[in-house]
């Protein structure tokens, strides 16, 4: 029977800005509600300093609540610039609004408007157990913080993942105002120490101090009581701060935890705020997301007819926003656990590049907010005046790219015994009429048993050969200025298997063929074949077989050859753990594993002509425990660097069955952004790149110097010149083909110019 449609009896658990915010709206909606706040500390007990809120939290509290909203406007301290400091310079860039308070303050405001509202507040009470609130309440809300009791009560049903991270923070105070959000990095003996500010009152500014793990433990924090550390972390920022101190509040030093739960409610009970989840705190304020949960919360239960179908509205509606932040949140923290890898970058790219890390703020919103700021940046990067990032050339050894866009190798599946046809031409040719700087094929197969399905192309005929060279010479007749790739690779373990829209990765009814890999091991026991392990002879065969297919592809007129040891093909079966199970000179640790992947290398670039460069594709981590790390990622770029690759393809996965990736916009380009600026070499970035702004935003922070992308280009073979047309750009790294240059402009989309209402009606009598 379905519960309660108006719970009457609610129990809160937890006195934050979350929880009584919670109750607060609750009782608004409900005056007859009887609300209880459990609170184990005093009213005036807090942690923390300041607290942050956007104006989009801001609006949905005035709509909501305008007493909890007018009574914040008149706290709000406001700012706009975020100033960044790097090797004692410091750059400033403006537009970016913020609004903080004190949390005191804020929980002051909150506790008014529960009192006035008739909520029970119990401070210094140590709330029941959930179960047992839930025996006597409609509804338990569970705002009990990121050590909540409730979830570990029932963490057979909430089921939470806690993921502790690298570094200590400690949040402190200073009691002056800072004129900006401030970042400063401090390069010390001990390591890289890092300070985020920002002001939360006329008098006073928050400031969090951070450093990885054994930096805290080499300059012995570890063995400092609140008094000295506050003290130390002054001496370190006495510039930022003027020589002025710094004081805590209970204040200790901690390593962030990210909370993520399967469920957010079981029977009565739901999780809100820190308790559901958490974002690190460079993002933004967990305070902003709990107030917003609560908004929702209060939302649902007054808009669903029962109080199941209230809190799954509840969780439907707050997760995927929740999660968003959380991948943003994260990338952010990556950035902040790794700020050494940057420190040598230009000042104002360092700049841009901390701006731009949760890829939240980007070149295009970053323009928009600061236009001289983003002016500089792009001018340091090379940017002729009126060009996008992505529309300035690059050079690999011998082939200047007119601009830095890819289409990335993309496998169709539609060849007859390995000979590209009409398809193929036009395929590749619409693609290169699009204006890419790089056009690349699919994974080109350099034998018969390298395959892997019956439609894949290959290079081990001269048929094959000669078929490339009528597409190779369309693209430099009809679109000249587009370079031509060809990716080379062999199937391994993955071959032998039906075109992916009859069932990727199904072995085929029949006229299967042998397959060959680093070990004996099926892609997915009991469905595909066994392969044998590559003797000497057989591994000297597939090495033979890549260089003849370089020198087909050479005859062919390809700019430029990409090795493919990705996306666990055989190549990149020896490169990984989980696939390389070898016992001789190929396997164990990974310089071995590497042995054969750079002996292919070798051969295909002493018979590859020397001045087109030769790339080599790679997956950056298996996404699966035991696989490939980004350690070993940095090793395998490394080790092809020096054999003479002149750019890696950053891909990720596709080695075994059970990876678990984490997708998201742009999920793979961390990884990139890992080995260029760790190895100094240049990379392409793959992964969800969806839009031109990814692209000059990545360019621009130095994340990658290339950029290549698969379905957008499905979509539209054109992308590359309506990103140039979208962005008033019409120079010469997108030029139009005459028979289209009519085309260039955007087409309207209807009437424009229809009359503007001049007169609201008042609904309201």
């Amino acid at each position: 029977m379905p519960r309660q449609v108006r719970p009457l009896r609610i129990a809160v658990v937890g006195g934050g800005p979350g929880g009584l915010y919670a109750a607060a709206l609750l009782k608004r909606l409900d005056p007859a509600r009887e609300i209880t706040v459990w609170e184990r500390n005093a009213p005036d007990d807090t942690f923390g300093f300041g607290v942050v809120l956007s104006d989009e939290t801001l609006g949905g509290i005035e709509h909501a609540d305008p007493a909890v909203y007018q009574a914040l406007q008149d706290e709000f301290v406001r700012w706009d610039d975020i100033q960044i400091v790097h090797r004692g310079r410091t750059l400033t860039s403006s537009g970016h609004g913020f609004a903080a308070l004190g949390r005191r303050r804020l929980l002051e405001i909150l506790h008014a408007r529960c009192a006035d509202l008739g909520v029970r507040l119990r401070f210094r009470t140590e709330a029941p157990p959930a179960a047992e609130l839930a025996a006597t309440h409609d509804l338990v809300v569970a705002a009990d913080g990121v050590h909540s009791h409730t979830r570990e009560q029932h963490a057979d049903v909430f089921r939470p993942r806690i993921t502790p991270h690298r570094c200590r923070y400690i949040w402190l105070a200073a009691d002056f105002a800072l004129d900006a959000f401030r970042f400063e990095i401090a390069e010390t003996e001990h390591g890289v120490m890092q300070l985020h500010g920002y002001p939360f009152s006329a008098e006073a500014s928050t400031v969090i101090v951070e450093m990885r793990e054994e930096v805290w433990r080499a300059a012995g924090f570890h063995e400092l009581d609140e008094q000295q550390s506050t003290e130390r972390c002054a001496k370190i920022f006495a510039e930022t701060l003027g020589g002025r101190p710094l004081r805590g509040n209970n204040s200790a030093w901690t390593a962030f935890r990210t909370v993520v739960n399967e469920n957010w409610s079981h029977g009565r009970t739901v999780l809100l705020g820190d308790a559901a989840h958490t974002a690190h705190f460079s993002i933004g304020s967990g305070t902003k997301l709990a107030v917003e949960d609560a908004l929702a919360l209060a939302a649902c239960v007054e808009e669903q007819p029962t109080l199941d179908e209230a809190l799954a509205a509840y969780e439907a509606e707050r997760r995927p926003v929740v999660e968003s932040t959380q991948r943003a949140a994260a990338a952010s923290l990556r950035w902040f656990e790794e700020p050494a890898r940057y420190l040598d970058q230009p000042p104002r790219q360092f700049a841009f590049n901390l701006l731009t890390r949760s890829r939240r703020v980007t070149h295009a919103n970053l323009r928009l907010r600061d236009p001289h700021f983003t002016d500089t940046v792009e001018r340091d990067f090379g940017c002729p005046p009126g060009t996008p990032p992505m529309f300035t050339p690059f050079r690999l050894r011998g082939l200047t790219l007119r601009n830095r866009v890819v289409v990335s190798p993309m496998d169709l599946y539609v060849a007859e015994d390995g000979v590209p046809g009409d398809f193929h031409l036009v395929h590749l040719g619409a693609r290169a009429l699009g204006g890419a700087g790089l056009v690349m094929t699919e994974m080109v197969c350099v034998s018969p048993e390298g395959r892997i399905t019956p439609g894949c192309t290959g290079l081990w005929t001269d048929e094959q050969g000669v078929a490339w060279s009528r597409i190779a010479d369309f693209v430099h007749a009809q679109a000249p200025g587009t370079a031509f790739g060809v990716q080379l690779g062999h199937s391994g373990r993955k071959g032998s298997t039906k075109r992916m829209w009859e069932g990727i990765d199904q072995p085929l009814p029949a006229g299967n063929w042998p397959l060959s890999a680093a070990s004996p091991l099926p892609y997915r026991p009991g469905i595909n074949q066994t392969p044998h392990a590559l003797d000497r002879a057989g591994l000297t065969a597939v090495r033979d077989d890549f260089a003849a297919a370089a020198r087909r592809a050479a005859r062919s007129g390809f700019d430029l050859l990409e090795l493919h040891c990705a996306h666990g093909y055989l190549l990149s079966g020896f490169l990984s753990p989980l696939t390389n199970h070898r016992d001789d000179a190929y396997g164990g640790p990974v310089e071995n594993r590497l042995r054969f992947p750079l002996e292919v290398f070798d051969a295909v670039r002493d018979v590859w002509p020397a001045d087109r460069p030769m790339t080599v594709r790679i997956s950056a981590t298996d996404w699966a425990e035991g696989g490939t790390a980004p350690r070993d990622a940095v090793a395998i770029a490394r080790a092809f660097a020096a054999h003479g690759a002149d750019a890696i393809d950053v891909s990720t996965g596709q080695v075994v069955p059970e990876e678990r990736p984490e997708y998201g916009r742009s999920y793979q380009t961390p990884y990139a952004d890992l080995i260029r600026n760790t190895l100094g070499v240049p990379v392409i970035a793959v992964g969800a790149i969806s839009s031109w702004d990814d692209v000059n935003s990545l360019l621009l922070a130095g994340r990658a110097d290339l950029c290549a992308l698969a379905r957008p280009h499905l979509y539209d073979p054109h992308w590359t010149l309506h990103a140039a047309a979208e962005q008033d750009y019409s120079g010469p790294a997108a030029p139009w083909p005459d028979p289209y240059r009519a085309g260039s402009r955007r087409p309207p989309t209807g009437r424009t110019d229809a009359p503007k209402p001049r007169l609201s009606l008042d609904p309201r009598p």
